[in-house]
């Protein structure tokens, strides 16, 4: 082959040549899932609703949510109107970019203070899944968990 399979013919370029990623550029990534934890807390379903793709899987303590759409409508959403308070502590948060696709990891404890007077403290871990396009960052697919604190 003489070398000739290292070049790929112009017209196979043809798309890719256009974009300069650099794939160390996380920063709209972070600003996606840091709106969506700030949207949490503002109990703002209309924010969270706008950082998810429509076809997106949200996965929570081992269950299929379905879409954000569906999680919004059958989970979420109801569970939004009994919170009085929602507040996360020591949350951290890495993403790797890959491309026009990024995926993080965010640890966090967080405490949810409920209209019928109950408190829960949680520590939690999430995954996320994102995908760049002409209309910014979005969620594809969500997968939270948590438990009950520690004593470490």
């Amino acid at each position: 082959m003489d070398g000739q399979a290292d070049a790929m013919p112009h017209h196979m370029m043809d798309g890719m040549e256009h974009h300069s990623i650099d794939d160390n550029d996380v920063v709209g990534a972070e600003t996606t899932l840091v709106a969506y934890r700030e949207a949490l807390v503002a109990r703002d379903a209309g924010a969270m609703s706008g950082l998810f793709a429509d076809k997106s899987s949200v996965f929570e303590n081992g269950k299929d949510e379905g879409t954000f759409s569906h999680y919004m409508e059958h989970h979420l959403g109801p569970e939004l109107d009994g919170i009085k308070s929602f507040t996360f502590s020591d949350p951290t948060l890495e993403v790797i970019r890959m491309g026009h696709m990024a995926y993080g990891k965010e640890t966090y404890a967080y405490r949810l203070e409920l209209a019928d007077g109950r408190v829960i403290d949680r520590e939690g871990i999430a995954t996320s899944v994102l995908a760049h396009d002409a209309n910014g960052w979005k969620i594809v697919q969500y997968h939270s968990s948590s438990r009950a604190p520690r004593n470490k």
